[in-house]
């Protein structure tokens, strides 16, 4: 050491860049923390219910062989919406249809991408299975009411996918009770549950 005070020993110098070495790297890391727990943080996709139009109904009785004649065809308006700063790329979803419980039927939901913070609009067609609807005998009497009450269904799977190696499995599901008059062939109440699996 010199005796001015002007140079650190060598020692002095190595721990002075060590800490200030490890001070850096911690603050990348918390940086990197506090970005991985706000912006980069996944969030849920969402599947909403905009409309459910009646688009094809037929409904007759054949009294004399005690038989409904049924033919419903009902138009799905959803939105799904991607909240998060990476694309949301999903897979082949369904939309189901129910009455009291059971399954009458059925669509696929094509697979897609949905940008970072975008929203994709998609209509899906439900068909029934007459021939499932036909056997319950509360068919007759809620037909013979003016009024049917059916339940859809519907999933999309998908993957989330932040800065090229983080991946995330999500999967959006919607629910609703519809009230369908059968006079005016309108949807005359909807009522819509959410939920996010991820």
């Amino acid at each position: 050491m010199e005796l001015g005070g002007e140079k650190y020993p060598t020692r002095h110098r190595c721990r002075r860049c060590a800490l200030t070495s490890v001070a850096i790297i911690l603050c990348i890391a918390l940086l990197l923390v506090i970005l991985g727990l706000t912006v980069f943080r996944i969030r849920s996709a969402t599947t909403t219910v905009n409309a459910v139009n009646l688009n094809g109904l037929h409904a007759g009785i054949d009294i004399f062989h005690l038989n409904v004649d049924l033919n419903v065809t009902l138009d799905i308006d959803l939105t799904a919406h991607n909240p998060n700063v990476a694309s949301f790329r999903y897979g082949e979803g369904s939309a189901e249809l129910f009455y009291r419980g059971a399954q009458i039927g059925e669509a696929g939901i094509p697979p897609g991408e949905i940008d970072a913070g975008g929203s994709v609009r998609m209509n899906v067609t439900v068909t029934i299975f007459t021939d499932r609807l036909i056997g319950d005998p509360a068919a007759y009497t809620d037909l013979l009411a003016g009024s049917m009450v059916f339940q859809t269904s519907t999933m999309i799977p998908g993957r989330v996918t932040l800065l090229g190696f983080l991946k995330h499995d999500v999967v959006t599901y919607s629910s609703c009770d519809l009230t369908v008059d059968v006079g005016s062939r309108t949807v005359d109440h909807s009522e819509c549950r959410y939920r996010t699996k991820i």
